[in-house]
């Protein structure tokens, strides 16, 4: 007898893990979570196949059962008295009605199917469900309004070059995939089951409430960007040794003026591929869909202009993390103790985070009220962005493009304490790629004597 037995390869397990802790709808408000679904999948093929090979087993011994009784029953029926004279074919005929033909029952009812059901049945509860279908296909729809892109050409995988210095290698090898998609759906013969068109309908953007609408999206393209000539001359390269900080004086940290005013740095390798990968792991489990407070309510809830997932690391969940705050303390001068704790974000389909302020401007939120409003925001890439998903800021035209291994760094307060209204930024739409991030706010408290406060708002 046949039988389909199942199996579950370690990728699978920890997928399913991974699935378990978090939940079950918003799937493509993350990619990292999204991944785990592509191992789901090649088991269910996996299984797919098995089953169609426990189909074909079965069938080959059924036919193998045919041809022996069509053999039999035409010797039988030519001569039935003749072919019953003989005692060992009356036997045989006896057996074969008693037991052979029962066999042969069994064997056709045997449903070889049973275990890819039950496969199905196993997974079917993780699978993405009709929100996540309908989010996946309104990300399309603003990823193709966000960047202008033609109907036609996006439906068919093809994408503009971004503008960067990864560009060329990008496009170049986009181009080749679906020169190779292309020819492979040429030589398929039509087929009913396959997958149909893309149909996306029609993009309603819901009432605009961003005054800097325009403006947003166009730095997300890579227009507008307002770094003239005479602003590039005044941004410079430098090592910061953090105030001859011990831990920074033979190995110092490699820093870039990425905007003038308001003063935005970048530093270079300040997480090794080891850590974020680590960082990474010890997110994924805890991912949940991103909230925001509601400026009427201050009540935490989630948003469609925030699409993302994000999970908060302790500084001893990990020495990975204990050290990766201490490096960020020692960068910036400015101390953790009173900061928040390490925030990881992971951007899904089209995912992105429309212009806010990371300052509160309420001054009777209960949540700044301890430690004081977020000075200062530390943003880390932990991965390279192929198209979209730039950090801009409206207000003055500066648009901040993701780089693996590097953090950008800025005040989100004069030294008055007041906000600065221009620091207003926004995460692009993420065209192509998977974006990792992780960051740190710090807040007003202990800081008093590493950022002293000014005698004027500009001070």
């Amino acid at each position: 007898m046949m039988k389909t037995t199942k199996k579950h390869s370690p990728f699978i397990s920890l997928g399913l893990f991974l699935l378990i802790s978090a939940s079950r709808a918003e799937i493509f408000t993350s990619i990292g979570q999204m991944t785990d679904l592509i191992y789901t999948e090649k088991e269910l093929v996996q299984s797919l196949k098995e089953y169609i090979q426990a189909e074909e087993s079965k069938l080959a011994a059924v036919k193998s059962w045919a041809s022996k009784l069509d053999r039999l029953t035409r010797m039988s029926t030519s001569d039935p008295e003749g072919y019953l004279a003989h005692p060992v074919n009356a036997y045989k005929l006896v057996k074969r009605l008693n037991t052979e033909w029962s066999d042969l029952e069994s064997l056709v009812l045997q449903n070889p199917s049973d275990g890819f059901i039950a496969n199905m049945s196993v997974h079917r509860q993780y699978f993405p469900d009709e929100e996540d279908e309908k989010g996946a296909a309104k990300a399309l729809m603003r990823l193709q309004d966000t960047y202008k892109l033609d109907s036609e050409s996006f439906s068919k995988g093809k994408l503009p070059d971004p503008s960067h210095q990864r560009a060329g290698g990008n496009l170049h090898y986009f181009e080749k995939l679906l020169q190779k998609e292309l020819r492979e759906s040429e030589r398929a013969k039509p087929n009913p089951s396959e997958e149909r068109p893309i149909q996306l309908g029609t993009y309603d953007r819901p009432l605009d409430y961003l005054p800097e609408r325009e403006t947003y999206e166009a730095l997300c393209r890579g227009e507008g960007i307002k770094l003239t000539p005479a602003r590039r001359s005044r941004l410079f390269c430098r090592y910061n040794d953090g105030n001859r900080n011990p831990r920074l004086l033979l190995a110092p940290m490699k820093q870039e003026d990425e905007w003038d005013n308001p003063h935005i740095v970048r530093f270079l390798d300040t997480l090794s591929d080891a850590e974020i990968e680590k960082i990474k792991e010890l997110a994924k489990p805890r991912l949940a869909r991103a909230t925001v407070r509601d400026p009427k309510t201050g009540v935490l809830t989630v948003a469609q202009y925030r699409i993302s997932k994000s999970a908060w690391l302790e500084g001893d969940v990990d020495p990975v993390i204990a050290r990766v705050n201490q490096r960020i303390e020692d960068i910036t001068g400015l101390s953790v103790a009173t900061a928040e704790l390490l925030q990881v974000a992971n951007y899904g389909v089209g995912g992105q985070y429309e212009p806010h302020f990371d300052f509160s401007r309420r001054p009777f939120d209960s949540v700044f009220r301890t430690d004081g409003n977020r000075l200062a925001t530390y943003l880390n890439y932990m991965s390279d962005v192929e198209a979209g998903g730039a950090t801009v800021f409206p207000d003055f035209g500066a648009a901040i493009l993701p780089r693996k291994g590097t953090a950008v760094f800025w005040y989100n307060l004069f030294r008055s304490g007041e906000g600065d209204y221009r620091t207003r930024h926004a995460a692009c739409p993420v065209l192509v790629g998977s974006k990792w991030v992780s960051n740190k706010w710090f807040h007003e408290r202990g800081q008093e004597f590493r950022r002293p406060c000014g005698l004027t708002e500009v001070d």
